[in-house]
């Protein structure tokens, strides 16, 4: 189903506690559950060692103009979800995948588990969009494997403002020579715990990676954010690690890691916490909002929600917040 747009706005997999409950189809691009996959294409197991229990199997051949939707949902009590996926973008090929995984109530304890392999071949370029969202007694655990072909450009923008108990993340990606990949990862911490651990290897010679971490903790939080760029060619990595502390009971570790093993290559980082700038704080309460709107106000900004606040006809970035 497309909008007035012709913009597609049904799920091409979508799933719900264990059932597919669709699969839809578009011209050069094949979907099934992977576990189906693994059974046809013979070729899926060089990345999918063993028969997947449930999943999706994206294989994009040719362009397409509009985004693909994935859609994975706990929607009854303590369910546990064990999810393997391969995605695979042709050579030349570009495309842009947006995912949303969630709770659909906010009480069920459920357990979602997950492991992706995201294949790019030689000059392909995808878009990613994965958006979490849960309940505070479910546990939350996934793995992204992104391997860069020869020339390959990639986009991840992951996004999580609703965390369960506990949630963790994995990313682990493999550049090649000259491919790219841009990786943003954004999450509002809430009496929940949190760890993010994002390595990204630079294989081939002028490849090119940067990872950007966002994170609020809030009242009751933990988070951990150990970020890695290891060059094992000459290209050029930067990490950069931003921490807003809301609440006295909540604290963020921030470890950004470079490991160099190239005498060309170039890696950098910054790192920083803090705590909500007063003076930004002050300014937008003389403008009529209480605190609390004005808290909300500047992390909205932080995390990339809002266009940057204007203090005095100047536009603040996310570094002054704090």
């Amino acid at each position: 189903m497309k909008n007035v747009e012709g913009v597609n706005t049904t799920p091409n997999y979508w799933q719900i506690d264990h059932k597919v409950k669709n699969i839809f189809k578009e011209k050069g691009v094949v979907v099934l559950p992977s576990s189906e996959a693994w059974e046809k294409f013979k070729w899926v197991r060089t990345y999918l060692k063993r028969k997947p229990k449930e999943g999706y199997f994206i294989w994009v051949k040719q362009s397409v103009g509009f985004p693909l939707i994935t859609c994975v949902s706990i929607c009854s009590s303590n369910i546990f979800q064990n999810l393997m996926n391969l995605i695979l973008i042709e050579k030349n090929v570009k495309a842009e995948i947006n995912g949303f995984c969630n709770a659909t109530k906010k009480n069920l304890c459920g357990n979602h588990k997950g492991h992706s392999k995201i294949i790019l071949k030689k000059d392909s370029e995808l878009k990613m969009n994965h958006f979490h969202s849960w309940g505070k007694k479910d546990k939350v655990a996934f793995r992204l494997d992104f391997l860069l072909k020869k020339g390959a450009k990639l986009s991840h923008n992951y996004k999580c403002l609703e965390i369960p108990k506990k949630l963790k993340t994995e990313n682990n990606t493999f550049l090649e020579e000259n491919s790219s990949a841009n990786f943003v990862t954004t999450v509002l911490a809430k009496n929940g715990e949190v760890d993010i651990y994002d390595s990204t290897f630079l294989n081939g010679r002028k490849s090119n990676g940067i990872s950007r971490i966002r994170m609020v903790g809030d009242k009751k939080s933990k988070i951990l954010a150990h970020s890695k760029m290891i060059a094992n060619a000459a290209g050029t990595g930067h990490l950069d690690c931003m921490g807003l502390l809301l609440a006295k009971n909540s604290n963020i570790k921030a470890i950004p890691e470079l490991i160099n093993k190239n005498k060309n290559a170039s890696l950098t980082h910054e790192a920083s916490i803090g705590k909500i700038s007063e003076e930004v704080l002050s300014y937008l309460r003389s403008r009529g909002l209480t605190e609390d709107e004005a808290i909300d106000l500047i992390v909205a900004g932080f995390l990339g929600e809002e266009e940057p606040l204007i203090i005095k006809g100047r536009p603040i970035s996310s570094e002054l917040y704090m």
